[in-house]
C-alpha cells in the first residue's frame, strides 16, 4: 500500500477514488510514564518515554487507516495527514488521528 501526503502517487494514475478513510489512537500516560518525564523535566534532555508513546501512536494510527483503506478495496491512501490533540481533565491522554483518501492507483 502506498502512502503519500501527496495529492498523488508520481509516475501512477488514480483509477478510483473509494473515499475518506481515518484512523485514530487515543493513548493514556500512565504514572512510570510520567515519572520518568518529570526526571528527565529537571534534569533536561529529552524524554525517551513520550517520544517512543507518541511514535506508537502515531504508527498505529496510520495503519489502522491504511487498513480501512484495504477493506475498501484501495491500493494508495493519498493527501495523508497526521493530527495530534491532548485530551482528558489533567491533559494526561493522546489522540492521533491519521487521515486521507483512499485509492486505486495503475
Amino acid at each position: 500500500m502506498v502512502v503519500t501526503t501527496t495529492p498523488g502517487v508520481e509516475g501512477r494514475k488514480i483509477t478510483e477514488y473509494k473515499g475518506l478513510v481515518f484512523g485514530e489512537v487515543v493513548s493514556g500516560v500512565n504514572f512510570i510514564k510520567d515519572f520518568a518525564a518529570g526526571i528527565t523535566n529537571i534534569l533536561g534532555g529529552r524524554s525517551g518515554e513520550y517520544e517512543n508513546e507518541l511514535i506508537d501512536a502515531r504508527m498505529n494510527a496510520v495503519h489502522e487507516m491504511m487498513e480501512r483503506a484495504r477493506k475498501l478495496g484501495a491500493n494508495a491512501v493519498v493527501g495523508v495527514d497526521v493530527d495530534y490533540e491532548v485530551l482528558g481533565e489533567h491533559g494526561n491522554m493522546l489522540m492521533v488521528t491519521a487521515s486521507g483518501t483512499a485509492v486505486v492507483v495503475e
